[in-house]
């Protein structure tokens, strides 16, 4: 998931260092393990840098967005994509591949720009500025823009943002983003679907003193409890907005209106998209995207070995091709790496995900056969299967290198030392708990390098005494699949990364025994009164140094004392394009290349 991805801030205008492995160079290879051999000695690919995230004021949210040197308008991008998006409504995304295209096609109340400089700023996007904060941060204040629009022409009123967050508390909405709205129903207890049960389609509609639109312009979020992260959320895809007319409920995921600068000229589902200049959007408004070319071809189906193979010949339309999220395939990868003539035509840097096996606790009950699972698991196997060093490193938690209270040498069961898995000790595990050839429900997805992980986990597992019985199911549907609570399945790959710098964005979605429904991300289905008290207790902290402390001993005890699976690696990413590609930059909110900032070289 994306999950995408930073920090506890405290009011307008302060900054917050991105603390860990950030790479802002282009080429710089970083990399742990995954080699093969597994040794668990190398070292983490150090810090070039230390990035600040800032909230921006009315003058930094002014548009136009500042000018990439040497950036000229026109021309046509190719889109390599693994994944086709199963989701276009805002309010559903929340995974990266779709989270990336809503980038170009949606607008929010704020967004997170990254600068010729380097440095991110959360702007005001359809707002003036990123928040008027007042009341301790529990009321936040935002004005509209004049002249946004949707791509039908429409204006975007106060209405729009209204129905924006209030549809989201609809049933059928089931895949998004959930803080604001939790925050918006309080955090102890409270099912927030409960606050507006069938969102406003039945006239219904949140009072005032929780989402307040004096007049046309004017937003107003009035919160129970401090929530000093409001703009940081508001700038994820899930939030933006939705036309209040032009909502077709359901229908509305294949067939939005947008309000960024493309608009969607033609979808086939699992097959291509073709992006267009939306007409109505004027980059006066806009300060976070720069959109130089004048469309996007989108293609789905491609393996990251067609996608490397295709940009390392860089032949015709290819030359002007590049991908959102397909990294370089494991064979290819370090010929790549090493070879000048692609190294100039590279991107990378950390993404905010962490993998892990996600283990049912409802049911795989025993902590001892959970236990089992976690040294039987071939931390090599999987790392391997994504690349090596170039697709991440070994994972010894649950919180990523990007992430305050990250901990390079926390290893608690021993992976990080032995990456090739313990078959030995999982088998001593399951005689103690009288269960040898415990059987395992295991669903994956087709996308070769799952698959390949698949492998090899199962065939450990199976090594240490378990009996693994795998299923598959297409990416565009397999966060749908082990999203049903009732699902029938065991064990499961769940990536997740957080949504800004705080493990806030990371506990609560994952392990938070409140949120256990159909659709939502605690897939693992850990419900411990310990931990929901604790999340409650955390969020209430203000210091943003003591909260991210408090966070990593939570995630501790969860991970060694609960184990509701296995983390298996840190997910990097190296993006190649084509050499008539200019403006690309890793960007470390995204965790992938920044395509707002992309030209098509004449």
């Amino acid at each position: 998931m994306s999950k995408r991805s930073l920090g506890a801030k405290r009011a307008a205008g302060v900054s917050l260092a991105l603390a860990g492995a950030l790479i802002l160079s282009a080429c710089s290879s970083g990399g742990g393990g995954g080699d093969g051999e597994g040794n668990g000695e190398e070292e983490s690919a150090a810090p070039e840098e230390l990035a600040t995230i800032s909230f921006g004021t009315a003058e930094d949210s002014q548009g136009p967005a500042e000018p990439v040197e040497g950036a000229e308008s026109g021309g046509t991008v190719t889109v390599l994509q693994q994944t086709s998006p199963d989701h276009l409504d805002p309010a559903q995304i929340y995974v990266s591949h779709e989270s990336n295209i809503a980038r170009l096609i949606h607008r929010g109340l704020t967004a997170v720009h990254l600068d010729n400089d380097g440095a991110y700023t959360v702007v005001g996007d359809l707002a003036t500025d990123s928040g008027q904060v007042s009341d301790d941060g529990r009321t936040w204040t935002y004005t509209l823009k004049d002249d946004i629009y949707f791509n039908d022409g429409s204006p975007i009123t106060s209405a729009d943002l209204r129905h924006t967050f209030e549809r989201q508390f609809a049933p059928f909405i089931a895949q998004g983003p959930t803080y604001v709205q939790q925050w918006l129903a309080g955090t102890e207890g409270v099912d927030y679907r409960d606050l507006l049960p069938d969102g406003p389609y039945e006239g219904d509609h949140l009072p005032d003193s929780i989402l307040e639109t004096p007049d046309e312009k004017t937003v107003v979020f009035h919160f129970d409890e401090p929530q000093n992260d409001l703009p940081y959320a508001l700038a994820i895809a899930g939030y933006a907005v939705v036309s209040e007319e032009g909502d077709t409920r359901e229908r509305y995921d294949q067939e939005p209106l947008t309000s960024g600068p493309y608009q969607i000229d033609e979808y086939r589902p699992g097959r291509s998209m073709t992006l267009t200049r939306n007409e109505h959007w004027d980059p006066a408004t806009d300060p976070a995207r720069n959109a130089y070319p004048d469309r996007f071809e989108i293609s789905f189906g491609h393996s990251q070995e067609d996608s490397t193979a295709r940009l390392m010949a860089d032949n015709g339309d290819d030359q002007t091709a590049m991908t959102f999220n397909n990294g370089l395939d494991a064979g290819n990868g370090p010929t790549v790496m090493e070879d000048p003539q692609y190294r100039e035509r590279l991107v990378d840097g950390f993404q905010p995900y962490v993998a892990q096996l996600a283990i049912n606790l409802d049911r795989v009950t025993d902590p001892t056969v959970r236990e089992a699972i976690v040294q039987a698991v071939p931390l090599n196997g999987v790392l391997n299967a994504y690349g090596g060093s170039i697709g991440g490193e070994y994972a010894g938690g649950l919180l990523s290198p990007l992430l305050p209270g990250y901990d390079a040498d926390y290893d608690p069961f021993g992976k990080l030392a032995n990456p090739r898995g313990d078959a030995e000790r999982a088998r001593e595990l399951l005689e103690e708990a009288d269960a040898v050839g415990y059987e395992l429900n295991y669903v994956h997805n087709t996308v070769p390098e799952d698959t390949e992980a698949a492998v090899a986990i199962a065939d450990a597992l199976e090594a240490a005494g378990f009996e693994v019985n795998r299923s598959e199911v297409p990416p565009e549907t397999y966060y749908d699949t082990i999203g049903v609570v009732d699902s029938g399945y065991d064990i499961y790959r769940s990536s997740w990364g957080h949504d800004w710098l705080s493990a806030a964005t990371v506990i609560p979605p994952q392990f938070d025994g409140r949120q256990i429904q159909d659709g939502a991300s605690n897939y693992s289905h850990l419900n411990d009164e310990h931990v929901n008290s604790e999340i409650d207790r955390i969020r209430r902290i203000p210091d943003a140094a003591e909260a991210a402390a408090e966070w990593a001993e939570l995630a501790a005890h969860i991970q060694e004392e609960l184990i509701p699976g296995v983390p298996t690696f840190y997910y990097r990413q190296t993006v190649m394009h084509g050499s008539r590609i200019g403006g690309a930059v890793f960007n470390d909110d995204i965790g992938s290349v920044d395509m707002n900032r992309i030209y098509v070289i004449p």
